[in-house]
């Protein structure tokens, strides 16, 4: 009598890792989506500060130093396959944003989009835009097969972002996380791989 097979990974251990981390275009947007540097830790510090982002997004960085060590951490976890995160930026200029897959299972195949803008970034697409652009590398390049993005019930425009990109609303998870606020339901939507089309 045969045992089963096992399941083989989706994407294999080492993959990500091997990879350079790339600089990625944002089509129609004239920004870019580079690794994070040093240098960015400022921003890291004003979107900490900022009312918005601090609303939706755990962001504890207070000094430059937690900063840097928040972007050291960056380096690290995507050598450890865990996260891919980007700084939203000009070419050539300071981050204005951060966009990324988080939360990254190679073996079951799926991750997390995670971003936040700062103010000079919001309100002519980007946030779709890269949404779309991490999410093209995310299930194409790295070869994962489900992307998942999570937003609390009162955050709008997360919603107009994540069905922009592509993403399907699924459902939604009551008391899913925990806000300065208290606990709060979260939708979650999903892309798979096929969903997205170039001319879409």
């Amino acid at each position: 009598m045969h045992s089963p097979s096992p399941i083989p990974p989706v994407v294999p251990a080492g993959r990500m890792a091997a990879m350079e981390q790339p600089v990625l275009d944002v089509p129609g947007t004239g920004l870019e989506l580079r690794p994070w540097r040093p240098a960015d830790a400022g921003a890291l510090i004003a979107a900490a500060r900022d009312p918005a982002i601090h609303r939706w997004n755990r962001l504890p960085v207070e000094t430059p130093e937690e900063a840097r060590r928040r972007i050291d951490r960056m380096r690290e976890r995507w050598h450890a396959e865990l996260s891919a995160l980007w700084a939203v930026a000009r070419p050539g200029g300071e981050a204005i944003g951060l966009i990324g897959c988080g939360d990254i299972d190679l073996a079951g195949g799926s991750g997390e989009i995670l971003y936040w803008l700062l103010p000079a970034a919001r309100g002519g697409g980007v946030a779709a835009q890269a949404t779309r652009r991490v999410s093209a590398w995310a299930l194409d390049d790295l070869g994962l097969h489900r992307l998942r993005l999570c937003h609390s019930v009162g955050n709008p425009a997360s919603c107009r972002v994540a069905g922009k990109a592509g993403f399907l609303l699924e459902g939604t998870m009551r008391g899913a996380l925990l806000h300065a606020d208290g606990w709060h339901d979260q939708h979650l939507h999903a892309l798979v791989a096929g969903d997205l089309r170039p001319d879409a």
